[in-house]
């Protein structure tokens, strides 16, 4: 490789996540996103989830067994070895899973890991989703320097209720204090008023982030979407704070011009930033 190339070469990031038919969340999401931001993104599959239309739309959940996620990790990290420092975790479903992933991330040294921390998945069983939710929390949350819950997520994780701004940014605090990663909080359509609010804290800066609502109604793909271009941002040198706030700038414009679709959700377009 020439310098010339080196110089030009784009930063790398891998998303380790699941598959989503439907094209709106998942390792699909990560990668739109990814390319939209100039960057080259490279995924790992931990599952596919199909959602079934003959069932409310409830997810149909396959694991992918974790030697398969072991070889495609190793894969990756063997070909980008000393150019590969940044990457978001999505969904996991496991927790033979998570102990894969968690063996794998601590085998090199990283710049950004980024924890979008999906705690449950409909259609698993309850028992199983609760030990992968401690399973996560044991085993990625300690290696996370970003971690982006959504409402849900970030209750569950600081073990608090969350009905108010003041509610999320104390979750954050928590989140923190317990994972010393910078965390981006998402209230979303899910606390009362007319602004979707976030709340960035990394221990030393606490910053508000909201943007008009656009619809009641949460849209497939924003969690992942905004986790992923805060990857982006971030391999790009971006600091954490500048990250989210370009992330929530480009969440917002993919809500807007999001795609209608025959399931009671609609999906966010990465490239709406740029319609």
């Amino acid at each position: 490789m020439t310098s010339k190339q080196q110089q030009s070469s784009p930063a790398i990031t891998l998303a380790i996540a699941g598959s989503e038919a439907t094209g709106g969340a998942g390792a699909q999401a990560d990668l739109k996103t990814f390319q939209q931001l100039g960057v080259f993104g490279i995924t790992a599959l931990t599952c596919i989830v199909a959602f079934d239309p003959k069932q409310n739309w409830d997810h149909r959940f396959t694991p992918i067994e974790p030697q398969v996620i072991a070889d495609q990790l190793e894969a990756i990290q063997a070909c980008y070895a000393g150019q590969l420092d940044t990457v978001k975790l999505g969904m996991m479903g496991s927790p033979a899973t998570i102990d894969t992933v968690a063996t794998a991330l601590r085998a090199q040294q990283w710049r950004n890991i980024v924890l979008d921390p999906v705690l449950i998945c409909k259609g698993q069983e309850p028992g199983h989703a609760l030990d992968t939710d401690q399973a996560l929390k044991a085993n990625l949350l300690p290696l996370a320097t970003f971690v982006t819950p959504n409402h849900f997520e970030a209750e569950s994780l600081s073990g608090t209720t969350i009905t108010s701004v003041e509610d999320l940014e104390r979750a954050a605090r928590i989140i923190h204090e317990a994972s010393g990663a910078a965390v981006l909080a998402k209230g979303g359509v899910r606390l009362a008023g007319s602004e979707a609010v976030d709340v960035y804290h990394d221990g030393t800066t606490t910053e508000i982030l909201s943007a008009p609502k656009i619809g009641e109604v949460a849209v497939s793909g924003a969690g992942c979407s905004l986790a992923a271009a805060i990857t982006a941002e971030l391999a790009k040198g971006a600091t954490p704070l500048d990250a989210a706030r370009t992330a929530k700038a480009f969440v917002t414009a993919g809500i807007e011009h999001r795609v209608a679709s025959h399931a009671p959700f609609d999906a966010l377009w990465q490239g709406g930033a740029t319609a």
